[in-house]
Parts: C-alpha cells; structure tokens; sequence
C-alpha cells in the first residue's frame, strides 16, 4: 500500500496535493452552525427516546440523505438517518461528537460535497474536508468502515458537472489506498445514453431523488450495509 501510495503521489501531483493536506480545507470557526441546532437536537431526542443499537449503520449528509425513507429501502436493516438538509462535510465534522461518535457505528455511510460545490468550494477543498471528516471519525473509531456515495450528477447543478466529477475522482482515489473506506459510484448510472442526468430520477426540482432515483441508491448501496 504505501508503494501505492508512492507511485500515486508521483505521476498524480494534484491527488497528492491533497491526500497530503496540502489542499486548505474549509475555515470551521467561519462558518455559522446555529441554524443547524434545532436538527441536530432533534436527533438527539430522537436517540433519548428510542436508543438506536451502537456498532450499527449511520447515515450522514445532506438532504439526500434526509428525504432517504431508510426502513422503506432498507427494510431487513435497522439503520441511523442523521442527514440534515443543506449541509456540507464541515457541518457533519462539526456535528460529529453529536450525531456520528456518539453511535459508535461499524459503517458510516456519507453523501454530501454537493452543496460544497454549489457554494463554491473548489474540488481540492471538497476533498480535503472528506478527509478530515474520515480522520475525525478514525481518530475515535479507527475500525469503522466509511463509504462516500459519489457526488451526484443531477439537472438543476449541471453546469457544476466537471467540479463534481473532479472532487470524486479525487475521493475515489483517496478511498482506494485505505481498506477502511469504500467509493459508491452513483455517477455513472445516473447518466443517460446522451451523457446527461437522467430526468425519470429526479423529482420537478432537479436536484433530489424521486423513488426510481432512491432504487438506484439502494441497489448502490446495500452491499455496504450488510
């Protein structure tokens, strides 16, 4: 692995730039957490009312994640929702103690870099944030297993296209030297025949999933929650 690593660094300067930290992640005391509280504390009620097992499986992000009805797609597995809409990996770093740590998962499953992107956040950054969201979890729970669903193609963000792709090809390699993390490549079957999003996944807005576009995911997904 660490030959890997090596080979990667030289014939890939940009991953290594990276994966090295050299990429400035986001500044954390810039942003403003505040209005994420009601959600957050939401869920932590949701915990005290109804304990959810520890070494389970976790669900982080932003609103895909929210709106992802998990015991509907998901019916065999008892899984944790902790997505909170309009979120970026800062703000689940942030909120990791809270909402992640706290469970002790065995797997996170993480969706998010979209609304990066969107509030302009370069590739490099996004990636540097995913690597400080994995080493937060690791620093307390270094067995645990983080797969990064990949930013998503979708209609109304489509002009951000060659961003997104960047930041994943950059989380994939990143996820590819550590056996702890996994890549889930929703991008590619998103696409239809004339490379574009495929509209039949995506409610009026264009942006969020409808039920054919959460099948997708599933299907996507499920071999990492079992």
């Amino acid at each position: 692995m660490k030959i890997h690593k090596i080979v990667l660094s030289l014939i890939c300067p940009f991953y290594a730039f990276v994966v090295s930290g050299g990429a400035v992640a986001s500044k954390e005391k810039e942003r403003n957490y505040t209005k994420w509280e009601p959600e957050i504390q939401a869920f932590e009620q949701r915990d005290t009312d109804s304990p959810p097992p520890t070494e389970g499986v976790l669900f982080v992000g932003s609103s895909s994640i929210r709106f992802w009805n998990l015991a509907k797609y998901f019916p065999k597995h008892s899984l944790i929702n902790c997505g909170f809409g309009g979120s970026q990996i800062i703000d689940s770093i942030h909120f990791a103690d809270r909402i992640i740590l706290n469970h002790r998962p065995r797997t996170v499953i993480v969706y998010a870099g979209d609304n990066d992107i969107a509030a302009g956040k370069t590739p490099e950054v996004v990636a540097a944030d995913f690597r400080l969201l994995v080493e937060k979890i690791h620093s307390q729970l270094p067995q645990t297993k983080i797969a990064f669903i990949a930013i998503k193609p979708s209609i109304s963000r489509w002009k951000l296209a060659d961003s997104m792709k960047a930041a994943n090809t950059l989380i994939s390699t990143y996820c590819d030297l550590n056996e702890r993390l996994s890549y889930v490549d929703i991008w590619q079957p998103m696409l239809g025949e004339d490379g574009r999003p495929r509209r039949e996944l995506f409610i009026k807005d264009g942006l969020h999933l409808n039920h054919t576009g959460y099948q997708l995911w599933t299907k996507r997904v499920l071999p990492h929650v079992q």
